[in-house]
């Protein structure tokens, strides 16, 4: 916290507020658009993301990103381990496939990270392939097929 307040003395223009977790999680929920950017220690961060990932869809949804100064980290956003999923075909890889999409655009691929976004957003918004997590019945096999069917090149 002192560290992120010695920074924002130096820019008086942004504003710096602190706020506890707990009132942080109501914020987020009821006016999340009030925030830009929340820094926090881990423990917080992980409670955080996870609760902004229930606000979008779940934790097999949200892709995450984090960067160094060197390195880039691309995963899901949330980190809810679905140890019950393992081995079983029923694991939403929509998280994943974002996450890898992102990689992609990072990477200044572009062109294939559109494809594979648009594919996902796709087979979401038709609906009829729908894991668990998202109200149906398909298998992470059934939502990759639907993704590689729904695959296209810019300008099919």
């Amino acid at each position: 916290l002192q560290c992120c307040e010695e920074v924002a003395e130096l820019y008086p223009k942004i504003k710096f507020e602190t706020m506890i977790i707990d009132n942080c999680c109501m914020q987020l929920v009821q006016n999340p658009y009030q925030f830009d950017v929340l820094v926090m220690p881990n423990l917080y961060g992980n409670i955080i993301d996870n609760l902004a990932a229930g606000l979008v869809g779940g934790a097999g949804v949200v892709p995450g990103e984090s960067y160094s100064a060197e390195y880039a980290v691309f995963e899901t956003g949330a980190r809810h381990p679905f140890a019950q999923a393992v081995g079983r075909n029923i694991a939403n890889p929509t998280a994943m496939l974002l996450s890898a999409s992102n990689m992609l655009r990072h990477l200044n691929l572009e062109y294939h990270s559109s494809m594979i976004a648009d594919a996902v957003k796709k087979v979401i918004k038709v609906g009829k392939v729908r894991t668990r997590d998202m109200g149906g019945y398909s298998t992470t096999t059934d939502f990759i097929k639907s993704v590689i069917g729904h695959l296209q090149t810019k300008g099919s």
